[in-house]
């Protein structure tokens, strides 16, 4: 479904400040798999991610979605098959227009045949049942405008959106990290919800070991631009996280030192 075939991305290449990114890094995604994607800063997590989406061209590998090559594809096109959610809640919205007139720009770039002009009672009654599913009363709310939203209100319409229309890959990068406790652990429950209701092939960047092993049916490791630990099945449902933590001192010959991660 996805495969990324040993990307590699060095950036300020040739300077003092040169950064491996990417170290031939591969993986291939299965229809339907949901990866949970852990690491420390600098591990790579997000430069995935952003390679992916088309943020920047790789300097050698290929990226194939549904076995055709995207790695020279421009980033607006690849957006018309990939969702992202960003962990900054304000990204993804148009705070300045209402929440019908946001889920009307996903649906008119998914009917390009359809006018720009006014909104149908059919295309309202649709938005109203999407809302609806996600049991905030934001269904309720049609009319208002999206910037007085809460941040766990934009993000999981941010996340509607991002769904709608179901992508070929969602790719979701620490998007409850801005969000309290509560909000977060409800945003991650419509996560579930809507990606197994879609069947969506889905990335998720996490700060939370719990969440990578609970969430979704893979738990990949990173470090220093690679994949250093995969894990699924039985072997996933039976690790827990002090052993998660040895075994990625065991693969990396260093020790996990990012604060966010070990005190989630």
């Amino acid at each position: 479904m996805l495969e990324l075939q040993n990307i590699n991305k060095t950036f300020n290449k040739g300077t003092p400040n040169a950064k491996q990114a990417l170290n031939n890094l591969s993986i291939h995604l299965y229809p339907g798999d949901f990866v949970s994607v852990i690491g420390s800063n600098g591990a790579g997590k997000s430069t995935v991610f952003n390679a992916i989406g088309g943020s920047f061209l790789l300097d050698s590998g290929h990226i194939l979605l549904e076995k055709k090559d995207i790695t020279f594809l421009p980033e607006h096109k690849r957006a018309q098959q990939i969702g992202r959610l960003f962990q900054d809640p304000l990204r993804g919205t148009a705070p300045n227009m209402t929440i019908e007139e946001n889920l009307a720009l996903v649906y008119l770039r998914a009917n390009k045949h359809r006018t720009i002009f006014g909104i149908t009672n059919k295309e309202r009654d649709f938005f109203r049942s999407k809302l609806a599913e996600l049991n905030l009363g934001l269904e309720d709310r049609l009319k208002i405008k999206v910037g007085l939203l809460s941040g766990g209100q934009r993000q999981a319409l941010t996340l509607l959106m991002a769904t709608m229309i179901t992508p070929k890959l969602l790719l979701l990068d620490e998007h409850t990290a801005a969000l309290d406790p509560a909000t977060a652990d409800k945003v991650l429950e419509l996560t579930a919800k809507i990606v197994a209701a879609g069947n969506i092939t889905t990335m998720m960047i996490t700060h939370n070991i719990a969440s990578s092993l609970n969430l979704g049916n893979r738990t990949i490791m990173m470090n220093n631009g690679q994949i250093i630990l995969d894990i699924s099945g039985e072997q996933r449902k039976q690790i827990t996280v002090p052993q998660l933590l040895e075994l990625f001192k065991e693969k990396s010959q260093t020790v996990l030192d990012d604060d966010r991660i070990l005190l989630a």
